[in-house]
């Protein structure tokens, strides 16, 4: 596919800015919305083209993405007056890359397939790191055609896999955050434990992440909780979001998730604290109060 198609990107925050700035890069031509003037301000600095309404960016564009925080977000984009559905071309590419509940992805596909639009659902991981390097994993779910359409403005986000139909994107990526959280959840029990017992912590996760216990988040994330470093690549306010999609989704169909359920239950006791604006690593704030409570 050509990259001289037009992309409306809607939604310029941590993720979007980074991701709409490196589809300029990539040479398509890309016009930016977002709530917050100073963001789309900030993309016009980055070369791309500053829209002043959803429909001013979506207006005549082949493809519009949009990534939004949650399931209203996303139908507020899609449904309201002036927004992506109503101000679209028949045949475009709509790809949703907001990470939301699967029963709303489904109904966004069949909302826009009545209105000859092509829909995908599109979450990401890989934080801000990943959105500003280009290396997220994209989890696709929709059609086949659809997916080959979008192959070229995928490829300077990251690595996309259809992983069924609509839906099954944000299915899968409701699994990546019931793996993330518990993956933080350990590092910070473990960063803790050996803290307790004096070993120097930069050794010892530098020859955990080495062995079988290496993961992305103590790549990512083991240098700044060492330091209590908590700013925010992906906040805890959303990822408790994406735990309750999580829970919600393995309630209805039948799943326990125990270790899933009870790590909601820290994130959720951290936003309750006024830490919704932390990097979701904040968890090992919970695990230093419990560890205090034990001296």
């Amino acid at each position: 596919m050509s990259q001289t198609r037009t992309i409306a990107f809607v939604g310029l925050g941590i993720m979007g800015l980074p991701m709409a700035a490196n589809l300029v890069s990539a040479g398509f031509a890309v016009r930016g919305y977002d709530r917050s003037p100073q963001q789309t301000d900030r993309f016009a600095e980055q070369g791309g083209r500053a829209a002043s309404s959803p429909a001013e960016a979506v207006s005549g564009a082949d493809v519009v993405i949009t990534m939004v925080p949650d399931s209203p977000d996303v139908e507020e984009a899609m449904f309201s007056t002036g927004g992506v559905f109503d101000s679209a071309a028949t045949g475009a590419l709509v790809i949703d890359m907001s990470t939301i509940r699967p029963d709303t992805a489904r109904t966004v596909a069949e909302e826009g397939a009545k209105r000859g639009l092509r829909v995908l659902d599109a979450p990401v991981s890989g934080g801000e790191a990943g959105a500003i390097e280009g290396v997220l994993s994209i989890m696709v779910g929709g059609d086949a055609a659809d997916f080959d359409a979008a192959a070229d403005v995928f490829a300077p986000l990251g690595t996309a896999v259809l992983v069924g139909p609509s839906g099954a994107g944000q299915t899968v990526k409701a699994a990546n955050q019931l793996i993330v959280a518990g993956n933080i959840q350990l590092v910070a029990e473990a960063l803790v434990f050996l803290e307790a017992h004096g070993v120097e912590t930069e050794a010892g996760l530098r020859v955990l992440n080495g062995g079988l216990a290496g993961s992305t988040v103590l790549t990512r994330k083991g240098e700044a909780m060492r330091h209590r470093r908590f700013e925010p690549g992906f906040r805890i306010a959303l990822h408790d979001k994406d735990m309750g999609i999580v829970t919600a989704a393995a309630r209805e169909a039948g799943v326990p998730i125990p270790m899933g359920a009870l790590v909601a239950q820290f994130i959720g006791a951290l936003k309750a604290q006024g830490h919704g604006g932390l990097d979701h690593s904040a968890l090992l704030k919970l695990v230093d109060q419990l560890a205090a409570e034990q001296k």
